[in-house]
């Protein structure tokens, strides 16, 4: 299959690939409009779009559009950035966004280990809930080493393929 220019592609095709992605976001529990927003950003070729121009492509509200983005700025999957000369915010998701969003799960897996640590303190590694905690927070103690781990197994395979853009 020959590769597309931007000026060829299908735009209905397009719209089915986002709405089949976004569909499949869903189903793992992101929410239906972020999910549209992500997907229409990752298929579009720049990887930025205005808040009308993502509007005008998922047919929803400026205010449908704002609250998908600042649920995805949140969790890291998007950035903010201004238009040079303009009041007018472009919406920007970057090739790196999964290793961006699973690494600042970082601080999200450090409060649980946190939280546990208390738990098992307060209710005694003795006790059968203490001793579920302690399980517990040895299985996020594990996944945390393990991501680091990966996620740099990740960067040397991404400079492999991609170089370091």
């Amino acid at each position: 299959m020959a590769e597309q220019t931007a000026a060829e592609r299908d735009p209905e095709a397009v719209s089915k690939f986002v709405e089949g992605f976004a569909a499949q976001l869903v189903e793992a529990g992101m929410q239906r409009m972020p999910s549209r927003v992500f997907a229409a950003l990752l298929a579009s070729d720049a990887g930025a779009m205005t808040s009308a121009e993502l509007g005008e492509q998922l047919q929803v509200s400026p205010a449908a559009v704002s609250g998908a983005v600042r649920y995805l700025a949140q969790q890291h999957l998007v950035s903010r950035e201004r238009e040079p000369g303009s009041r007018r915010e472009r919406y920007r998701v970057h090739s790196n966004q999964w290793y961006e969003a699973l690494t600042n799960r970082d601080a999200v897996l450090k409060r649980w280990e946190l939280a546990l640590r208390v738990g098992v303190d307060s209710l005694g590694s003795a006790t059968p809930a203490g001793r579920r905690l302690s399980e517990t927070l040895a299985f996020f103690e594990f996944i945390d080493g393990e991501i680091a781990a990966m996620m740099e197994r990740w960067r040397a395979h991404r400079e492999t393929l991609y170089g370091d853009g």
